[in-house]
């Protein structure tokens, strides 16, 4: 029922954009016709919710507390990590005289 009133929709459109070129030649006709079907389907998926968020799929379910990817995690190792996330860590400087201090 929803892609019935869906297709009814984008060829509402479409010849909403073939009338407006009333007094023009063929090939303007088609190209507001075109633009119409364009229009009219991109209301026509807002209007009737296609393509909405989808529901999360199980493989990535919620994390598991304590391997340091939630965002309680994060904040509670927040200063010992200094801000960056587990194994992102840059690192340290090994006091080379090449890098300033």
């Amino acid at each position: 029922m929803r892609c019935a009133v869906f297709s009814v929709i984008v060829a509402a459109g479409g010849v909403t954009g073939f009338l407006l070129g009333g007094g023009e030649n063929v090939a303007t006709k088609l190209v507001l016709a075109g633009t119409g079907l364009l229009m009219g389907s991109a209301i026509g998926g807002a209007v009737l919710k296609f393509g909405g968020a989808k529901a999360p799929s199980p493989r990535h379910g919620n994390p598991i507390p304590g391997l340091g990817v939630t965002s309680d995690d994060l904040a509670a190792n927040y200063w010992r990590d200094k801000a960056h996330p587990p194994f992102m860590k840059p690192p340290d400087s090994d006091g080379s005289p090449r890098e300033p201090e």
